[in-house]
């Protein structure tokens, strides 16, 4: 048996093919050394042949990761990680989102992804399993995005993307001298009815040694909401909006600053801390598609008011060559001004709902690894979380009564990996661990009969366990490889979605079992290909019915050709049926769709040029691109366009 020096130091040879990750241990080490599954998305995949608009662009070809457009920019994109979010309905449930090491998830769990400023990433990380757990209020995984760091040579690159629904974005990054900053509007009619939407991003990233300030800010005002469609009404006509929408004027307004820093310092020798903060504030204003003057009902129209922040401390230490520990507290707070306004044919009416609702998240942290016996290495985690929930009424009288209430929430989620590299380039591991997720502030919003917030959902409790593989093939190929098995106790599902309101209740248990493979060719030709594919079953014990919102399978597979001046790419995704609702009573359409990217390269010492055209959904299928899980109206189906067509230009030039 090799020395583990020998091990290690083969190991940093491949450093260059291998994945060499942050998210899943908090500090840089290779996927072959950590016992979970992990991927990672380069600048280049999520840019190329891309807008840059949507997270739906680049992550589906990470297997166990399901991301639907809706086409609806009132509404956020739908991403599951193994079955974990499929029945969000606002926002991105169960899985956590950090951006730049700061939370894009509210310590209720749930978070935007519409934040995310792309055109300016490095690169995307995506972390599925028990793992995750050690991030806090989420069990599915956890999705990463970084900045670039700013160049050491000041450059501007603007870039101009025209595409089908009269859809087009403008943009420029900018970077030099410590600072990288991005500026972009997107702009589109939308491909349905009544689903028009703008949207304005700034991101900005300040490094001065061993500090660094990010900055980001979102305008999105009066994004159209098309509804859901029937059965009926999607292959009759799918660009058509819900009968509910036009004449409630849908739509949803959104702004969002945040400012946040880290600061990473070596105390000596192999131990480090880093610290980092942040504050925000979100106001939200959704015209939802009913009146809401009936009642005890909260009203038609939502008025959010949000301000929110925390901080953390991490401690790292290397106590020797086979040892590293990090352990460390967070603390986040979101307070939150929340009214509810009769919707007066799309004009804001009556008072109907006013509370001032408080999240906060306090959570304690340790990590482990130990390198034994050569080959082997253990990994072990345990995270304390408690998590209350404080709404105040101020809108009492009559037939509404007090509502105001509270409810903590706490739990302790162990960990623990096993790894053994069967060869230089080769690993095998096992975890095991549980997963804690309270209701989100949404969730708790509503009770099917009475007033007041549902402080009866309980929490859901997870057991996780995995096995998998990893390989890579200098220059040739990498591949990985993952059994897992998942039980959930109380589950939290959506009961009634109806006219815009949605209630929630605790599921029995549930069981996800399910096979991911991942691979790619890391050959030095000008041929690249990728494939991706999951298999999940998802299934409520008691009745058997499958998850709602979870496809049973899903591909992708990819094949490019690059040359210095020009490059172009094949993608195909195919996905399963899916449930629309918990009984199993409709199901949206299996699909398989194709699109073609092709570009153009021209650069000279100090200046590069790309041009691309891409053409999405090939085959014009017509097709449901995501479903609104469990609509009391049987109006679960949403969409996805035709055949459509993008161009875009990008460029650099260095100073």
């Amino acid at each position: 048996m090799p020395a583990l020096p020998a091990v290690l130091a083969a190991a940093s040879a491949l450093a260059q093919e291998d994945a060499v990750v942050v998210t899943a241990t908090r500090v840089p080490q290779p996927s072959l050394e950590i016992p979970a599954s992990v991927d990672r998305l380069y600048a280049e995949e999520i840019r190329a042949g891309w807008p840059q608009v949507n997270l739906s662009e680049s992550l589906g070809r990470v297997p166990g990761i399901v991301v639907q457009n809706r086409q609806n920019y009132a509404q956020d994109l739908q991403i599951s990680s193994r079955g974990f979010g499929a029945r969000a309905t606002f926002g991105v449930r169960g899985i956590r989102l950090i951006a730049d090491g700061i939370p894009a998830t509210m310590p209720d769990g749930q978070g935007q992804a519409s934040t995310f400023a792309l055109g300016s990433a490095e690169r995307i990380e995506v972390l599925r399993g028990p793992f995750s757990a050690l991030y806090g209020n989420a069990a599915g995984g956890v999705i990463a995005v970084d900045t670039e760091d700013p160049p050491a040579t000041p450059t501007v690159e603007p870039s101009l993307f025209l595409g089908s629904y009269d859809t087009w974005k403008a943009g420029v990054r900018f970077g030099g001298y410590n600072l990288l900053g991005e500026i972009s509007r997107f702009d589109t009619v939308g491909y349905r009815e009544h689903s028009a939407a703008t949207r304005d991003q700034l991101n900005a990233k300040l490094r001065i040694e061993s500090l660094t300030i990010v900055a980001n800010s979102l305008r999105q005002p009066d994004s159209q909401d098309p509804g859901g469609l029937t059965r009926a009404q999607l292959e009759a006509d799918p660009r058509q909006a819900s009968p509910t929408a036009v004449p409630f004027d849908t739509r949803k307004t959104v702004n969002q600053d945040q400012a946040g820093l880290r600061f990473q310092h070596r105390l000596g020798g192999s131990s480090s801390l880093e610290a980092t903060a942040y504050v925000g504030r979100r106001e939200v204003r959704q015209f939802l598609g009913f009146a809401g003057d009936f009642g005890l009902s909260s009203g038609g129209v939502v008025d959010l008011d949000r301000n929110y922040g925390g901080a953390a401390l991490r401690f790292f230490l290397n106590p020797g060559d086979s040892w590293r520990v990090s352990f460390g507290a967070e603390y986040e707070r979101m307070d939150e001004r929340r009214r509810g306004f009769v919707n007066d044919g799309g004009v804001a009416g009556a008072l109907r709902r006013d509370e001032d609702d408080v999240v906060d998240s306090a959570d304690l942290f340790a990590q482990a690894e130990w390198r034994f016996a050569g080959r082997w290495s253990a990994h072990g985690g345990l995270r304390t979380s408690r998590v209350e929930f404080r709404a105040t009424d101020y809108f009492i009288g009559g037939a509404n009564p007090d509502d105001s209430g509270s409810r903590s929430y706490s739990a302790t989620t162990p960990v623990a990996g096993l790894l053994f590299r069967l060869s230089q380039n080769t690993s095998l591991y096992g975890n095991i661990g549980r997963g804690f997720e309270t209701p989100t502030f949404a969730e708790l919003a509503h009770q099917n009969t009475g007033s007041g917030l549902n402080f009866a959902l309980q929490p859901a409790r997870s057991r996780h366990a995995e096995i998998g593989a990893k390989t890579v093939v200098s220059k040739r190929a990498r591949a990985n490889i993952a059994l897992f098995d998942i039980e959930v106790a109380d589950e939290i599902v959506v009961d009634v979605n109806a006219g815009g309101r949605t209630t929630f209740r605790n599921a029995g248990r549930t069981e996800r079992r399910g096979l991911e493979i991942a691979a790619e060719t890391l050959l030095a030709g000008p041929w690249h290909a990728e494939l991706a594919f999951t298999r999940l079953d998802a299934a409520f014990a008691d009745s058997g019915n499958l998850l709602p919102g979870v496809p049973r399978t899903q591909a992708y597979a990819s094949v490019r050709y690059r040359r210095d001046s020009y490059y172009a790419q094949l993608e195909a995704v195919r996905r399963s049926r899916v449930a629309v609702n918990d009984a199993n009573a409709q199901f949206a359409d299996a699909y398989a769709v194709a699109s073609l990217v092709a570009g153009l390269v021209q650069r000279g010492e100090r200046w590069r040029v790309t041009e691309f055209l891409r053409i999405d959904n090939i085959g014009d299928r017509n097709y449901a691109g995501s479903v609104i899980v469990n609509e009391g109206n049987g109006r679960f189906y949403e969409p996805a366009p035709g055949r459509n067509y993008l161009i875009g230009v990008q460029a650099a030039l260095q100073f």
